[in-house]
């Protein structure tokens, strides 16, 4: 199932400022050379000359769009020769199809599988998936409900208060307290 990777000698930190510099210092601690990307708005930030190399990415972008350019991300990785790309946090860390696409060119991804990603990706999937492996879950719908009148019936069963989470939202966006049946 896990294959086996070579010993990372290259790491590229696909982020930017604090978060670059953490996976900066991790990596310099193990011998691990350390590639930066940086857009034009950070052309002067501290990251950039924290590391062994630095490129500018997303030329022409602005710095959001820039470090969210999977294309341009991978093949700055490719021509600088890593092993591994390192998202950090937000971005592109928990994008599955970055996963894969670094998969597909046989670098190392650090973080989870496209499928992971895919399988936590939504409320739904994320709660059957941690119900298959054996992990308890709280009380809930068995996936998506399908009407109000289903919402109703599993609320009143469960007694109230009940929270409805809408399954794509994230850091607590979609989720509204239901107290009664209106």
């Amino acid at each position: 199932m896990f294959k086996k990777w070579k010993k990372i000698k290259k790491i590229l930190a696909a982020n930017r400022s604090e978060i670059a510099i953490r996976i900066f210092r991790a990596a310099e601690e193990s011998g691990i050379r350390t590639v930066a990307i940086y857009s034009t708005e950070d052309r002067f930030a501290l990251h950039r000359f924290k590391t062994d190399e630095s490129y500018l990415v997303g030329e022409g972008k602005g710095p959001i769009q820039a470090y969210l350019d999977i294309d341009a991300i991978v093949d700055i990785a490719k021509k600088a020769g890593v092993d591994a790309i390192h998202p950090g946090y937000g971005f592109l860390s928990e994008n599955a199809e970055f996963s894969g696409v670094c998969r597909d060119y046989n670098i190392k991804f650090i973080g989870a599988s496209p499928e992971m990603i895919d399988g936590m990706g939504d409320k739904a999937n994320a709660k059957k998936t941690m119900k298959d492996g054996g992990v308890p879950v709280i009380p809930g719908s068995e996936g998506l409900l399908k009407s109000v009148e289903e919402g109703i019936k599993l609320s009143k069963k469960m007694k109230y208060p009940v929270i409805l989470k809408a399954t794509a939202g994230g850091g607590g966006r979609g989720m509204r307290i239901v107290r009664k049946d209106e």
